[in-house]
């Protein structure tokens, strides 16, 4: 006999979720599986700044003014924040599609499809809606199960339909999308405010000591990538468009449609990219699930009554003596209950006590009546 007990496991939702996503801090953290270019972020932005503050802070802060550092560091602390805040937040993951949703929708494309027949491809999964008095088309994911909303795309890296995709980004290790795009642009503008500052005050520093210094050579070269990063981002937000649309020329092809999301105006497009709502996360990373799991026990009320039924024979059977031809009393019982049953059923007994027939009984009667 076995009891079956069923325990209740608590896990958080996103040791469940799909796709090619790291979590650290219980959730809170999320970033791409791919983090190696990441780290070489860390260390540029560190080391340089390191190399600043020991051997260039410390001659201007006497020579010119003590804010020079103190501005450096404000900066340093500024781009940290942003590129932490970038890479650890969640892009705007759209969440899959359950069985039963995907299920509801592979039968709404069906009836609206109807009978394909075979060998014919089947007609793409596109849905249209109307954004401004303008056709826009919502694609079908084949790995979500869902219809993308507007400006979403499904990202091959992270493996996740992210909502208003810009691009995967590896420098900061994480996709760039809805939740996190502004962070984005504020990391790459104050990297360049910071890149800027620090190559000025090293020239400064190098007029001042009349020293030869290979710090300048590699701030110029950091100076003109960055710098030129944060200026094609400020062209995509003057016109409320992203990378992912940019290269793929959704506004700006053969038939020259106009982009139903941009206002017109440079600082209105600027104030809804950079100054809109934080967007909540539709996730629930956090969120608790809780999953059922059998074992299989022996039952413990069986198993004492076994013990105890087993363990009260055994005394019984050691008491009962022996008998005189060395058989058990239990043993010798039957044979006697055998011997009495033999005497019972003799002949000469059933003459004079039982009698054979109702008739029999009658003589005895009349006799004793006559007395």
């Amino acid at each position: 006999m076995s009891a079956v007990m069923i325990t209740r496991k608590v896990t958080r939702k996103w040791e469940k979720l799909p796709g090619k996503n790291t979590f650290c801090c219980d959730g809170r953290v999320m970033m791409a599986r791919q983090k190696g270019v990441f780290y070489l972020t860390l260390f540029l932005i560190v080391g340089t700044c390191s190399l600043f503050f020991a051997f260039e802070c410390p001659y201007l802060a006497v020579h010119l003014s003590p804010a020079i550092p103190v501005f450096a560091v404000l900066l340093f602390v500024f781009v940290m924040a942003m590129l932490l805040r970038t890479s650890f937040s969640d892009p705007g993951v759209l969440p899959r599609a359950l069985p039963e949703e995907a299920n509801f929708i592979e039968m709404e494309i069906e009836a609206a499809n109807g009978n394909v027949l075979a060998g014919q491809r089947p007609p793409p999964r596109i849905k249209n809606v109307q954004i401004n008095n303008q056709i826009v088309k919502l694609k079908y994911c084949y790995t979500c199960k869902i219809f993308r909303p507007p400006r979403a795309s499904h990202c091959s890296v992270c493996d996740n339909c992210v909502d208003r995709f810009d691009h995967h980004c590896p420098w900061v290790g994480n996709c760039v999308g809805k939740r996190n795009y502004r962070y984005f642009y504020l990391f790459t503008l104050s990297l360049s405010l910071l890149t800027i500052y620090i190559f000025a005050f090293d020239i400064v520093h190098v007029v001042l000591r009349s020293v030869d210094s290979g710090f300048v050579l590699v701030c110029f070269f950091t100076l003109w990538s960055v710098v030129g990063l944060t200026g094609f981002h400020t062209y995509l937000i003057s016109l409320n468009q992203t990378t992912n649309e940019d290269i793929k020329g959704s506004w700006s092809g053969k038939n020259r449609v106009q982009n139903p999301y941009s206002h017109r105006n440079f600082i209105k497009n600027c104030c809804e990219v950079l100054c809109g709502p934080t967007f909540p996360s539709v996730l629930d990373r956090r969120g608790v699930m809780l999953e059922d799991s059998s074992n299989s026990t022996p039952d413990a009320s069986a198993a004492s009554v076994i013990k105890s039924s087993s363990s009260a024979s055994a005394p019984m059977k050691s008491l009962s003596p022996p008998t005189s031809n060395g058989q058990p009393l239990e043993k010798a019982k039957p044979t006697s209950e055998a011997g009495t049953q033999k005497s019972a059923s003799s002949p000469k007994e059933e003459k004079s006590f039982a009698p054979k027939s109702p008739n029999a009984v009658a003589p005895a009667v009349i006799k004793e009546s006559a007395h």
